[in-house]
């Protein structure tokens, strides 16, 4: 068949589908494949001998995969938990806001506009045992003798990650429920002023429920992105202090690099897109029943 016998809408999406089975479709299947392979990267022969399920098979019998699988789900669960609820405040205290708030609100979307890796390097800097600003700020106000080490720490070197994954990313919250709390109709709301509702019986019984929709859309946004938190970590503390803020991607990163081992790093990697789709499935079928008690379901 040639071009011209093609439906004008066809040629006109051909391009863009020429562009994805390049840049998307064949490197999709070739990790798929490699996958079933011995892989490394140093041997380029072993791309060519199968081993089919070894690799996966390997990886969920691995202790290093799931401990960094765990992590991975602490880290995404304090994460977001946090970021909603300091989204939540932070759009209710704008909603509010009567003068400024287009400005506020522009304000309030520069810390996601960074590239992760600024975002890392930032907060390296911040956290830093010697010239850090936390440990200078301490200091200098007495509230700390030693310099404390927040990113040799353990339990301090996740903490920090996870203090940097908020700051950049909150505001994804704050922007969704703005606009949630923004599609409120006003007559349910001043019909409990009305009846003597306190403003919490309002929230909790007319604004939360019409917000939901909006904080699960931003729950399955952020925890796509959450779970596959690769940079900050990566530039922070590169998986240390001895593999305790090892997260998924990053212990992916340095099994396909480090290591060379791209056809179990690949495996890895679609174990993790798996798990992934169920987080995402949990949060669009909440998504479903919220729209349902609204009315709203088509």
């Amino acid at each position: 068949m040639s071009l011209k016998k093609l439906p004008p809408w066809f040629l006109l999406i051909l391009p863009a589908l020429i562009v994805l089975l390049a840049v998307v479709l064949i490197p999709l299947l070739f990790s798929l494949y490699s996958s079933f392979t011995p892989y490394r990267l140093t041997k380029p022969d072993s791309l060519f001998r199968w081993i089919g399920t070894y690799n996966y098979e390997k990886a969920m019998h691995s202790a290093k995969f799931w401990s960094a699988f765990g992590r991975t789900v602490l880290f995404l669960a304090i994460a977001l938990n946090l970021e909603m609820l300091l989204g939540l405040g932070l759009a209710l205290l704008v909603s509010k806001v009567t003068r400024g708030q287009r400005a506020l609100c522009t304000i309030m979307m520069f810390p996601m506009m960074f590239s992760p890796i600024l975002v890392g390097f930032q907060f390296k800097f911040i956290f830093n045992d010697n010239v850090g600003l936390v440990n200078n700020a301490l200091q200098s106000l007495g509230l700390s003798e030693a310099a404390i080490p927040w990113l040799v720490d353990q339990k301090l070197a996740m903490f920090s990650i996870i203090f940097a994954e908020i700051w950049m990313s909150t505001s994804v919250f704050a922007i969704l429920i703005l606009a949630g709390l923004f599609s409120i109709p006003q007559d349910p709301q001043e019909a409990a002023r009305v009846d003597g509702c306190t403003p919490w019986q309002s929230f909790r019984h007319i604004t939360l429920p019409f917000i939901m929709p909006f904080l699960y859309i931003a729950m399955a946004i952020r925890s796509l992105d959450v779970a596959r938190a690769y940079d900050i970590v990566q530039i922070m503390t590169n998986g240390g202090p001895a593999g305790r803020t090892e997260l998924l991607w990053t212990l992916i990163g340095r099994t396909g690099y480090n290591d060379a081992k791209m056809g179990y790093a690949n495996a890895m990697g679609y174990i993790s897109i798996v798990l992934a789709i169920v987080f995402t499935i949990y949060f669009f079928r909440k998504l479903n029943t919220a729209r349902k008690e609204l009315g709203m379901a088509g």
